[in-house]
């Protein structure tokens, strides 16, 4: 084992075992398992605070939020229990409920918590009787799919489908819990639409609301897109304190959990320095063998694992003669951009509703509130933003998420006081005209008043915001295009084809140099799995043990 970890990087030595460029949380993960067989880890990161996208920062005096990253249900609990982050004091708390939906008509629908199936009842007697059927149907679906995001994808000599993989003999013998039935859901959520899928289950246009926003969550495109029933999918795998599918809050924010990972990797001897830009990754024959940093220094190791999405990776750090014609190629047509818009607020009190007044701690200031009324209100937010037809690039009617963390986490804002997390589609990730700097302020004031529409007291309780573009989120975190999944979670940027097939296992372009973040296998959100995962196959690789299962 090594030192224990620095955070300065005058302070680098030039002995690890492993280099890992990126301190997000994927980075942080990665590195404590390797620590753990032995390897002399160091971790590279280019801001001052570890975490990625999943960090808390102060973003106006006396208010802190969570900067990017906002909720928890993903991370996995096998990472949790073996990096022992409760241990390192992280507490997640539970939502009362789901979702709130404050509606144009001044009526208001709520989603989950005790009289769940009542409200699903006011607005669809069927609906209430279809919701369980809709549980089981998801349910018997994300068992696998736990199963296998934790999984290493084949490695295919050549062309892959979707049917293909789900019949390869590994994920064949992972299948056979599901009986046809459940293989045929199967199929339909990696293939069809959220919205076809909402639509054959139910009829009340506020439920499709809130169980179809998972399926546009970081995903610049309609509920009506093939394959958005994998992004609604890919939301509800995970689980808080046990209960599956429920989402909760990390006491401290989401930098609460990269910092209890940092804890359990400084126990193991990995070395953290911030600070530390990485510029290139040095090739020798051919072969990864370290990095060099801006200021000049360079690095050597054995082994270099990148935590950067994957089109960050091959189109700046690594330089295109090293790598072949077709990688370079297909790296360059890897799909980002996310239409994301993402907002820290200051505020000086609650919001109080049309559907529910008054600005006392209620339960459903501590839900996710969706400003946001059916699925074509979705969809039309999506054209309108990708059309440009009435502004540089973003729907004139947005959909905005709302989470009041110091509802749930009085140590974020000043007695009295609140810090909301705006999370807003659609926006185009490119824009004209003087790009996004131009507008950044326009459009953060169109999101503010979206919000003001459902709760009048809204704007103008509003002490300060931090707004994050797509091109914020991009220089801010390196979410190319914004894409807060490092990659489309499309069928042609999955399992085995993420980021590229031949690089599905974690191995990138270059011996030696290996990928651990959110552009591979199982994706984005604050998993876990990726970094856990390419950690079991460098070690396999080195032939070191212990591994994660």
């Amino acid at each position: 084992m090594h030192d224990t970890a620095r955070s300065d990087a005058a302070s680098l030595r030039d002995d690890a075992d492993v280099l890992i460029v990126g301190g997000g949380h994927n980075g942080l993960v990665c590195a404590a398992y390797l620590a753990a067989a032995g390897l002399g880890v160091t971790v590279l990161e280019r801001r001052d605070v570890v975490g990625g996208a999943a960090v808390t920062e102060e973003f106006h005096p006396g208010f802190r939020n969570s900067t990017a990253s906002y909720t928890v249900s993903l991370l996995d609990p096998a990472v949790i229990a073996e990096l022992r982050l409760a241990t390192h004091g992280l507490r997640v708390v539970e939502r009362p409920y789901s979702n709130f939906l404050p509606l144009p008509d001044g009526r208001a629908f709520r989603l989950g918590g005790p009289d769940g199936q009542a409200s699903i009842a006011a607005w669809s007697r069927r609906d209430a009787e279809r919701m369980a059927g809709y549980d089981a149907m998801l349910g018997r679906v994300v068992v696998v799919l736990r199963e296998l995001a934790r999984r290493t994808p084949p490695d295919p000599g050549g062309r892959m489908s979707i049917a293909d993989w789900l019949a390869s003999y590994d994920i064949a013998k992972r299948l056979r819990g599901l009986d046809l039935r459940g293989r045929r859901d199967l199929l339909d959520l990696f293939t069809k639409s959220a919205g076809e899928l909402l639509d054959h289950w139910f009829e009340s246009e506020p439920l499709k609301a809130a169980l179809g926003w998972d399926s546009v969550v970081g995903n610049f495109a309609s509920p009506y897109t093939p394959g958005s029933a994998y992004v609604l999918l890919h939301h509800v795998f995970g689980e808080v304190n046990g209960k599956a599918g429920a989402w909760g809050h990390a006491i401290g924010g989401m930098g609460a959990i990269s910092q209890a990972i940092a804890a359990e990797c400084a126990a193991r001897g990995v070395r953290v320095h911030t600070g530390a830009a990485v510029e290139r990754v040095l090739v020798e024959r051919g072969r990864a063998t370290g990095v060099a940093l801006a200021d000049g220094r360079e690095l050597r190791a054995a082994t270099v694992v990148s935590n950067l999405n994957p089109k960050l990776l091959y189109t700046r750090l690594v330089e295109r003669e090293h790598l072949d014609d077709d990688t370079a190629e297909r790296i360059a047509r890897y799909r980002c951009g996310s239409g994301t818009f993402r907002m820290n607020v200051a505020l000086s009190e609650l919001p109080g509703f049309i559907a529910a007044p008054g600005t006392r701690l209620q339960p459903h200031h501590q839900s996710g509130i969706l400003v946001g009324p059916s699925l074509q209100y979705f969809e039309t937010a999506y054209f309108d933003a990708k059309s440009r037809a009435h502004n540089p690039g973003w729907a004139r009617a947005p959909i905005v998420e709302l989470v009041i963390s110091s509802t749930l986490d009085d140590s974020l804002a000043p007695p009295g006081q609140h810090v909301a997390s705006l999370f807003c589609q659609h926006v185009n990730p490119e824009l004209p005209d003087g790009g996004w700097d131009a507008h950044r302020d326009t459009v953060a004031r169109l999101m503010i008043d979206t919000v003001d529409a459902v709760a009048p007291n809204f704007a103008r309780s509003v002490l300060g915001y931090r707004a994050l573009s797509p091109l914020d989120l991009e220089r801010e975190f390196g979410l190319v295009g914004g894409d807060i999944f490092h990659g489309a979670l499309g069928l042609d940027q999955m399992f085995s084809a993420r980021p590229l097939l031949g690089q599905g296992r974690y191995r990138g372009a270059l011996p030696g140099l290996y990928l651990c973040g959110a552009g591979t296998h199982p994706g984005g959100g604050v998993t876990g799995l990726p970094g856990r995962n390419a950690a079991r196959e460098i070690l396999r690789d080195l032939r070191r043990k212990p591994r994660p299962g």
